[in-house]
């Protein structure tokens, strides 16, 4: 893959840290360009067999977080000011990155700048950069795609608020299956077939959607946990600017929230990509359509997602959030 040289491209980037800006600004340190040409290289020369292991029954890209990350990551400790984000991969973490970085520049919490702005997933750093996280000022802006019952206990017992967004089933398999092809770090060359199988059976990394729908559902009356879903972010960005600020503590002006949504559709993401993600901005903003799914799956495979949700998520109160009638049927 060719990568820009001029850019920092963020593969897997940011972890807050206390670095150049002053007052109660959230800081951030950022995986340096050749660390991130170090992975790829790496992974030009590791087999697709080699990318993936398993970790506690859960499957995780080896080159972006070894077990001894994983392992660092368990004893982490959280602050009650921190500000986390959580997604199932592909569920779109990297828009919702975005939007509070902006929420929070516009709070005074954070500087807008031009380079990247993906956030931090924990698990892709090791103890060295852990312990400068730990090290780190306050507020800290973090993010995992790791289960809820794998994040760290300490953020639960800090009380920790945490943004968890997902999106329907069907478009995160096919959003998944075009990210894991075209990212070199993940295997790749693979038929959809092939992988619609595997994410059924939750043999792909951060294992399966649905044990993350039914662990998180478990979690909808904690009061430090607000669940959005992509789809309605979609239809009404304004109004989840609005509520995700006011969960997080940010008092924004109407004309603030408006400034905010304008700035934050997926196309106007997808659109600053280049700048904010180098020459890896089309792999992480792809479509950010709804519906995509029909132009993927069979009838079969349809039929087959169906059952599985039904088994799974019918019934519950994230089921019913994800509206999967509307949007997957």
């Amino acid at each position: 893959m060719a990568v820009n040289s001029h850019k920092s491209p963020s593969v897997f980037l940011q972890v807050p840290t206390g670095v150049t800006n002053t007052g109660n600004a959230s800081h951030i340190v950022k995986m340096s360009f050749s660390d991130v040409m170090t992975k790829i290289q790496m992974a030009e020369k590791t087999s697709d067999a080699e990318k993936m292991y398993t970790y506690k029954g859960v499957l995780y890209p080896r080159l972006m977080c070894p077990e001894e990350n994983l392992k660092a990551v368990e004893t982490m400790e959280a602050r009650e000011d921190d500000i986390m984000l959580v997604a199932y991969p592909k569920c779109g973490f990297n828009w919702m990155v975005g939007v509070l970085n902006k929420i929070m520049a516009e709070a005074g919490v954070q500087k807008i700048e031009t380079e990247s702005k993906v956030a931090p997933l924990i698990e892709f750093f090791g103890p060295d950069k852990l312990k400068i996280v730990n090290e780190a000022p306050s507020p800290r802006f973090m993010g995992t795609h790791l289960h809820p019952d794998n994040i760290p206990a300490s953020f639960y017992e800090k009380k920790t608020k945490m943004l968890v967004i997902f999106r329907n089933p069907k478009d995160t398999l096919v959003s998944y299956f075009h990210f894991s092809n075209n990212n070199p770090v993940l295997p790749s060359g693979q038929s959809f077939d092939s992988y619609f199988s595997q994410f059924m059976s939750g043999d792909v990394g951060w294992g399966s959607y649905f044990d993350h729908a039914v662990a998180w559902d478990k979690k909808m009356d904690d009061p430090n946990v607000m669940i959005v879903t992509y789809e309605a972010l979609k239809q009404n960005l304004t109004e989840g600017v609005r509520q995700i600020s006011t969960f997080f503590g940010f008092k924004l002006t109407e004309d603030q929230i408006q400034q905010v949504s304008g700035q934050s559709t997926f196309n106007a993401m997808k659109q600053s990509s280049a700048d904010t993600h180098g020459n890896l901005g089309n792999i992480f903003f792809r479509k950010g359509v709804v519906g995509d799914w029909k132009n993927n799956f069979t009838p079969e495979q349809s039929r087959e997602m169906d059952e599985v949700f039904n088994k799974r998520l019918a019934g519950t109160r994230l089921g019913a959030k994800l509206n999967y009638q509307q949007y997957c049927q």
